[in-house]
């Protein structure tokens, strides 16, 4: 199925059509599953991601306007969801380790490089978030999602030069964080 024919079903279950949104939700499933994988580094942390996107779609779908490309808006969606389910999973894992403390730690060398660096980037764009909120989304949106910055600059309803220079303030406070923690 296109691109083209991914719009029309959007456009479609936008309307209230929920035979298109059927369709719809079973079309992007994969690729959303994939992308959340981008974010988190446990397979099935991805898959709760998944299903809340898909749930968060299915829910706000009258949200989209056709502004831009639904797959713009998909990407916000996804972006906001796996950040959500990461600091869930962080809170749990916070509250499970004061009831019971870990008895074995990780060993660091069996950590997977890929996961420990997702992980410290989901820490770091948690630190920024905290302090400089509007930063986050078009870091997110360009870096990971990797949409245009015209693209970003619409779906947030920012000037492209705007986009640009949080993108740019945010990959600082990033790298400086990355490196305080190495």
């Amino acid at each position: 199925m296109s691109n083209d024919d991914q719009e029309e079903l959007a456009r479609r279950a936008a309307a209230g059509d929920s035979a298109a949104l059927n369709e719809l939700l079973g079309l992007i499933r994969p690729n959303v599953l994939r992308r959340c994988a981008r974010f988190l580094p446990c397979w099935q942390d991805a898959e709760e991601a998944c299903q809340d996107v898909l749930l968060q779609v299915a829910r706000n779908i009258d949200r989209f306007e056709g502004r831009s490309a639904f797959s713009t808006w998909l990407h916000v969606v996804i972006a906001n969801s796996a950040r959500q389910t990461y600091r869930s999973l962080k809170r749990r894992a916070a509250e499970e380790a004061h009831e019971h403390p870990p008895v074995e730690v990780p060993d660091p060398r069996t950590t997977s490089v890929i996961a420990g660096s997702r992980l410290d980037l989901l820490d770091a764009l948690e630190r920024i978030e905290a302090r400089k909120p509007e930063l986050v989304a078009p870091m997110v949106l360009r870096d990971i999602c990797q949409l245009e910055y015209r693209e970003i600059a619409v779906q947030l309803s920012i000037p492209e030069g705007t986009v640009k220079s949080r993108i740019h303030q945010a990959r600082g406070q990033v790298r400086e964080y990355l490196t305080q923690g190495m």
